[in-house]
């Protein structure tokens, strides 16, 4: 019955009819915003990972997946009267409108820098903050979330003024854990761990590496070398070490 509408219009009904209430899917009828969410987190996972193994015929699904999430979370906003996909649509366009008067108004930037320093200033005036860490969502990805906090207190002047500092700053964490790795504590020991990773993150924001990008390589690193080591049959310690030896020298 849809066939002969636009692409977009076409999964609009699709989701609309998933949602019918007698002659819809059960299991989507049952969904509200809430048990979406981990769905939402997933897709947009897979949609990340596509472009770091830069699988691009896999990137279309998964983007196509994450559409998805959008059109469900829309049709049942419209459904309790809140809002639809054209309001979504409105109001996207509308920011990013407002949020770059340099090309959509006479105002110009010098550069990239410039800009994003214009963008923040214009998400100041839009959305007053107490403190420079107001906004950092704290479902975020730990990782990020650290980083994000770390960029706000930043902007304020709290920073290395390089990476260096951090590098003896993170050596100064890691012999604080070992220290504690002796008193055997829990809560000391989550702590000083805590303490080190998040100087990990800001070391990595000083060097301009993303931590997550750089934490899901070295887990498909790890994936990669281990599945030699399985694949080569080593039973012992000694074994599995030297197989993961060759999986590097491989590489």
């Amino acid at each position: 019955m849809t066939h002969a509408l636009p692409p977009l219009a076409r999964l609009l009904a699709v989701m609309a009819r998933l949602r019918h209430p007698t002659e819809g899917c059960p299991w989507d009828i049952e969904q509200d915003f809430s048990s979406i969410v981990p769905h939402t987190i997933e897709e947009a996972y897979e949609v990340a990972e596509a472009i770091e193994t830069a699988d691009w015929p896999a990137l279309k699904d998964e983007l196509g997946d994450l559409l998805f999430q959008v059109v469900f979370y829309a049709q049942l906003g419209r459904e309790q009267g809140l809002f639809d996909f054209d309001d979504i649509c409105s109001g996207i366009a509308e920011k990013m409108i407002r949020r770059h008067p340099n090309v959509f108004a006479d105002q110009k930037e010098a550069d990239a820098e410039a800009q994003l320093k214009a963008w923040e200033s214009h998400k100041e005036k839009e959305k007053p903050r107490e403190s420079a860490l107001d906004g950092v969502a704290v479902t975020l990805p730990a990782l990020t979330r650290a980083a994000k906090l770390q960029k706000r207190a930043a902007r304020k002047g709290f920073d290395w003024a390089e990476a260096a500092p951090v590098a003896e700053k993170l050596r100064e964490e890691l012999a604080e854990l070992e220290a504690e790795m002796t008193n055997r504590h829990p809560d000391r020991l989550a702590e000083e761990m805590g303490d080190l990773l998040f100087t990990c993150v800001n070391l990595a924001r000083k060097l301009s590496i993303d931590p997550e990008s750089a934490l899901r390589g070295a887990n498909r690193k790890f994936e990669r070398r281990f599945r030699v080591v399985e694949d080569s049959g080593a039973a012992t310690p000694e074994a599995m070490e030297a197989a993961w030896e060759a999986a590097k020298k491989a590489e």
